[in-house]
């Protein structure tokens, strides 16, 4: 036992960096688990050789899975050589012919959507195209509170009632035959949709969704309206080899590929393969600002060029959420599609103004749902199961994904309904299938509905039955117990201040779109002292400091945001701190048409003393 306790230990040491094994975050700093297979860096050199980039960002590539060949189509992403045949899909055929039909006779088309960022956006897909197609095209995005998640039979009477003979629904469907089941004879349904389905598609004309389980597409990595843009692409090559074309001019695809990398980032899907073309490509066309919804929200974030996945995440997302959270369900889809300059500025004020409003209610519900928590985390509870009688339901899962932050653990969040029910989102953490325990507990007869994926679900139930939920998957998710309190920091190089160059910081952008699946390389900068630290920003919680190697030399500017809740703002900003290793983001940043290289900190911690 004592042999093997040494050889755990000499492990542990080989993986941590800088020997970094308890942060001023309290996190561990661990070589990224690729880069361990290929201590030498061997991979990477040669990848580095054949793609012509530094070998430190030839390791980072081999540290993604790929090699010479397929790194070249990761740093040019292109859809010429990532684009699938859409009829790989399963009952992309079928749909693509009923779409085409339905434009030939010029049928009036009604388009069922979801009420967050991927609704939005794959209703917008398809409305677009089916407009530029002659169709007239009636929408419907639920309301979160009243109608909840997926088609509903009054909304779909509704749009039959106007017209439509088609309906679509995007985003949703998969798991909704029953309700499908009473349009029959009265309108054909397609389903566009990505979700993962429990057994046998709906019985309507066709279902496209990659995660149905006699897909073999290989593409379960699309959101919904990666599906709406394959399905679009499919029902022109239709009508195009018909001939349709030849008087008419074709739809613009192109042109849709804005909404789709917007979807695609804010879904949280892999930015990898198709992905990473779509998302690329996309950028390009939502920077040229043509789509005039989308560029008067920009305008009102106050969203810089170059536009990037941040912006699509941090900026744009979270406002057309904000309306299915906790307004107007539609209101994303209506700025979407909207055209006039002035019709879109006042959308996207509303939408701002309705995210500042979804903040403060989160910011109220978090507090008092951290502080459960922190019990429940001191009880040894491996999931943490928390609700409220006055909590939002539309902002439950952003308030678990705090929380899972926080505490590295399964958290679902309730909110507390008046007609005794607990509504609910939950998130997951890295190899914990919370998805999988949801429809576990439904299935157990704990939850009246509950669904989701690995990191993240969604669930109903009875209020007096939280504690047996909580005790079920305390049970089913144990494993989640041995987890550290913090997440590791996974580092991919160290570099030092000198070394911290706006020539690489270029290359390592080469890397992006960052995201899911293509997270952005964390560098460590070892023994750094602090020369000069300014409190910066309109609340002053951003610290900016300078910083320079032990020996002096260059400098290098740094950022620390959120600095009010950042353990290591203090030891910054004092000017006697002893030397410290950072971790953090090296970017490129463009201001004022000056490129240099900014290092953003994400963590920091104390040289060891026997190092100093």
């Amino acid at each position: 036992m004592e042999d093997a306790g040494k050889e755990n230990a000499e492990k542990d040491g080989a993986e941590l960096v800088l020997g970094v094994r308890a942060s001023l975050g309290g996190r561990r700093w661990r070589w990224r688990d690729r880069l361990l297979a290929d201590p030498d860096g061997r991979a990477g050199l040669m990848i580095a050789q054949q793609a012509g980039v530094p070998e430190i960002v030839g390791r980072m590539l081999a540290a993604r899975g790929l090699d010479g060949r397929t790194a070249a189509h990761f740093l040019d992403p292109t859809l010429r050589a990532l684009m699938p045949d859409p009829s790989a899909l399963r009952d992309m055929d079928a749909a693509a012919a009923r779409l085409a039909d339905a434009a030939r006779r010029g049928e009036t088309v009604g388009v069922f959507g979801d009420y967050d960022v991927d609704g939005a956006c794959a209703a917008a897909v398809m409305t677009q195209l089916l407009r530029a197609l002659g169709c007239p095209v009636t929408t419907h995005v639920p309301d979160r509170m009243t109608e909840g998640y997926g088609p509903n039979v009054p909304a779909l009477d509704g749009l039959v009632a106007r017209g439509a003979t088609l309906i679509v629904c995007v985003d949703c469907g998969t798991a909704a035959a029953d309700v499908l089941a009473t349009l029959a004879g009265r309108a054909d349904i397609v389903v566009l949709d990505h979700h993962k389905a429990e057994g046998p598609p709906p019985p309507v004309l066709a279902t496209v969704n990659p995660n149905r389980l006699d897909c073999d597409s290989g593409q379960r990595g699309l959101c919904a309206a990666g599906v709406a843009f394959l399905t679009a692409v499919a029902t022109v090559r239709v009508l195009r080899r018909a001939g349709w074309f030849a008087g008419r001019p074709e739809p613009d695809l192109m042109a849709l590929l804005d909404v789709v990398a917007l979807a695609t980032v804010c879904d949280v899907m892999p930015l990898t393969g198709l992905n990473r073309a779509l998302v690329t490509q996309g950028l390009k066309i939502m920077a040229r600002r043509r789509r005039t919804g989308l560029d008067a929200l920009l305008e009102v974030a106050g969203a810089r060029d170059p536009l990037s996945a941040f912006t699509c995440g941090f900026a744009l997302g979270p406002r057309i959420n904000a309306g299915g959270r906790i307004a107007e369900s539609g209101l994303g889809l209506e700025l979407l599609l909207c055209d006039d300059a002035v019709e879109a500025r006042r959308l996207a004020e509303r939408l701002d103004a309705v995210n500042r409003r979804r903040q403060t209610v989160e910011t109220g519900i978090l507090d008092r749902a951290m502080e459960a928590a922190e019990a429940q985390r001191a009880a040894g509870h491996p999931v943490l199961v928390l609700s409220g009688r006055d909590w939002h339901a539309g902002v439950v899962g952003i308030v678990a994904g705090r929380i899972k932050e926080r505490f590295n653990r399964p958290v679902l969040v309730g909110a507390e309904l008046e007609d005794g029910t607990v509504k609910g989102s939950g998130r997951s953490v890295a190899d914990i299938d919370l998805g999988a325990a949801i429809i576990a507990a439904r299935q157990a007869g704990l939850l009246t509905t509950g669904g989701g994926h690995a990191m993240a679900a969604g669930f109903s139930l009875p209020r007096d039955g939280v504690a047996a939920l909580h005790d079920f998957l305390n049970d089913r998710l144990a494993a989640a117990a041995a987890l550290p309190d913090a997440v590791d920091v996974p580092i991919e190089g160290v570099i030092h201040v000198a070394g911290a160059t706006t020539e690489l910081a270029a290359e390592i952008g080469r890397l992006a779109p960052f995201g899911a699946g293509n997270d952005e390389p964390l560098l460590a900068i070892p023994r750094v002292r602090v020369v000069r630290a300014d409190r910066i920003g309109r609340e002053g919680n951003t610290l900016r400091v300078l910083l320079e190697g032990e020996g002096g030399g260059p400098r290098l500017k740094a950022l620390l945001f959120r600095a009010d809740d950042h353990p290591a703002a203090a030891i910054l900003e004092d000017r006697n701190a002893p030397p410290l290793h950072l971790a953090g983001w090296l970017r490129a940043e463009n201001w004022n048409g000056r490129v240099s290289a900014g290092f953003f900190i994400r963590d920091v911690a104390m040289v060891a003393p026997s190092s100093r």
